[in-house]
């Protein structure tokens, strides 16, 4: 307790600075998850407080943050679709997913998997942030230019057909649901039928048409239209509010120029009275829990999301980790990855439970902390406090808030979320790969593949074939390398290992020796099969050293029995020369040693290897004959 107020005057001024560079992101997150603002609200405040207060980076401001909430508005728009487009019915299920999130990443910790998150391949991480960036900015194209698809009649009409018909089919699916058989109880269809009257096929196309138009294929889809349909007013506050963020840090970056934007831009279109649209109303009081999580849960419901929830609660990881990385080199401390994700799946847990957007590590809002003079969790605790006190005073303000701001601010974001780093790399990344007469880098075609996948069809499947794709790049690689490291030649073509120079060159003709370097493993066991041809006819004895391979898997294990059997079939008899424990241990497990290779015929050193040869190899060849007589 001492350590958490030891630091009080920094973690105080960290706190509320972070705090007010949260607040206007944490409204705009939320209203581009489809939630409204208040969700976005809530998440910064409970993600925030619990976060800092359970996790291992003493610095780290947690929330809503770019990367979580573009996953979140596919999932969040996948649910509300399922639930016949109402917010309100679809919301059990997409905070029970978010609540799911939380809880997988509390395992993830607790099992201790938060050291391996590193290991994401660098271009899996640059081609996303990447498509967020991009998945950003085009979907706040149509706020910012004030159009909303469900508003505009003439688009809205085109739907109606489509939705006179689902709302009947939906009739008679209820009535199939019921047991009721249309044909022998037509009085109940019919009476049912009224249902599908003119208000509630407006409805339906409205919400037809949102999802429509709804992504980034659905904007570039209804461009055109919202061109011709601009709300100038709208384009101008947007417009204005992403020149003051960018233009008012190169006058300081002491005040955050979100903020300044923020303010700036809702202040003179409240105080002249213009007529905007607001963003939607922040409820007033205290956030309540919504425990119809628990009361209406449905394992069914989010069965077809568990994956979904799982990749987010990865990327959540993957972002907060990622952080805290940022602030240790900052406060030139160490975090605790596995107690972070811990952290981070507490935090979103309870911001389920009330309605909050799913967050994670936020590296902008912990690095003005830290720079502010937060040292310890206080500072994390301290901006969830100001954020709840905004809420509680402010909330009917904020509400008048113009939307065309949010989405001003969100581009800014996006804009600011690519990577740019790994963009610049393109041209100078190796080529590594040559398809048809063109030589391509691997690197650039995954980072390319999943920026494209993940920014016009899926995140998590874009993130899913990155991964996959990389990893095969990668054994290719490993195993090319390792077949050039341990290429298979006689001791004449070899350059022998210096404890080799002693060997007997009267046995030379009857002794193949292979080095093995590097692990056997699957991406190297084509090369390792070849070795029974390369052997000359004359061998009779083969010593295989193994002094530099220290792993083997499963497809090394059973290359090495089929080569040992040929072997064996041959009359070849094979011997082991520094054998490390875990290939020994594998080949103890399926008993090629000791009914393939008896353990005599396993030396510690090349020396005790040599002494066997010399007393049981017999010079069968005479190298003087071999050499005038080669056949």
């Amino acid at each position: 307790m001492n350590n958490l107020f030891s630091n009080l005057k920094g973690d105080f001024f960290g706190g509320i600075t972070a705090g007010i560079v949260a607040l206007p992101l944490a409204l705009a997150f939320g209203v581009s998850s489809g939630l409204g603002p208040s969700a976005g609200l809530y998440g910064a405040i409970f993600i925030s407080f619990f976060a800092a207060l359970f996790g291992g980076t003493n610095t780290q401001i947690s929330g809503p943050t770019a990367p979580m909430t573009a996953v979140s508005m596919v999932i969040i728009a996948g649910i509300i679709a399922s639930h016949d487009g109402s917010v309100e019915k679809a919301l059990p299920s997409i905070l029970t997913v978010f609540l799911l999130t939380g809880l997988i990443q509390i395992g993830l910790g607790l099992i201790g998997l938060g050291k391996y998150i590193r290991y994401i391949p660098y271009p899996v991480v640059s081609g996303f942030m990447t498509a967020i960036g991009l998945i950003i900015i085009i979907t706040q194209i149509l706020p910012s230019l004030g159009y909303y698809p469900k508003e505009d009649s003439d688009f809205v009409d085109e739907y109606k057909p489509f939705a006179e018909e689902l709302i009947l089919e939906n009739i008679l699916r209820e009535e199939a649901g019921e047991g009721i058989l249309v044909l022998e109880d037509f009085e109940e269809t019919i009476k049912r039928s009224h249902e599908v009257n003119e208000p509630a096929i407006l409805e339906e196309a409205q919400t037809l048409a949102a999802a429509a138009s709804s992504g980034v294929i659905g904007t570039v889809r209804v461009l055109p239209r919202a061109f011709r349909n601009i709300k100038w007013l709208e384009l101008a506050l947007a417009a204005m509010t992403i020149v003051i963020i960018f233009g008012f840090k190169k006058i300081t970056t002491v005040i955050p120029s979100t903020l300044v934007g923020l303010i700036v831009v809702s202040g003179v279109a409240y105080g002249f009275n213009l007529d905007y649209r607001t963003i939607s109303q922040i409820p007033e009081g205290l956030p309540i829990p919504r425990l119809e999580i628990f009361t209406e849960f449905k394992l069914q419901s989010i069965t077809p999301y568990i994956f979904t929830a799982l990749a987010l609660a990865l990327l959540g990881a993957i972002d907060s980790l990622l952080t805290s990385v940022v602030a240790d080199n900052m406060t030139k401390t160490k975090h605790r990855p596995n107690k972070e994700l811990v952290g981070q799946g507490i935090g979103n847990s309870i911001a389920a439970i009330f309605a909050g957007l799913p967050g994670a590590g936020a590296t902008i809002r912990t690095v003005v902390n830290i720079n502010a003079g937060g040292k310890t969790k206080l500072s994390g605790m301290i901006a969830g406090v100001l954020l709840l006190l905004i809420l509680l005073t402010l909330g009917p303000v904020a509400s008048q808030i113009p939307a065309a701001v949010l989405a001003g601010i969100l581009i800014t974001v996006g804009i600011n979320v690519m990577d740019y780093k790994g963009l610049k790399a393109i041209p100078s990344l190796p080529k590594d790969i040559t398809l048809g007469p063109l030589k391509l880098s691997s690197e650039v075609i995954i980072m390319l593949v999943v920026m494209m996948l993940s920014t016009f069809w899926d995140l998590i499947y874009a993130v899913g074939i990155g991964l996959v794709f990389a990893s095969l790049m990668f054994m290719k690689k490993m195993g090319d390398l390792t077949a050039e490291r341990s290429d298979v030649k006689s001791l004449e073509k070899e350059k022998a290992w210096e404890d080799e120079s002693d060997f007997p060159k009267n046995l030379r003709e009857e002794v193949f020796i292979k080095h093995l370097k590097g692990p056997l493993f699957f991406g190297s066991t084509s090369d390792f099969q070849v070795l029974a041809e390369q052997i000359p006819t004359t061998a009779s004895t083969v010593i295989i050293r193994m002094d530099l391979m220290h792993y083997m898997d499963q497809s090394g294990l059973y290359a090495l029995e089929d080569v040992l059997i040929d072997l064996r079939k041959s009359g070849i008899n094979v011997l082991f020369v520094d054998v490390p424990p875990q290939p020994r241990y594998m080949m103890e497990r399926v008993d090629i040693v000791p009914d393939l290779i008896p353990t005599e015929h396993i030396f510690a050193t090349f020396e005790d290897c040599l002494v066997w040869v010399k007393e049981n190899v017999v010079d069968v060849y005479d190298s003087t004959t071999l050499v005038n007589n080669p056949n």
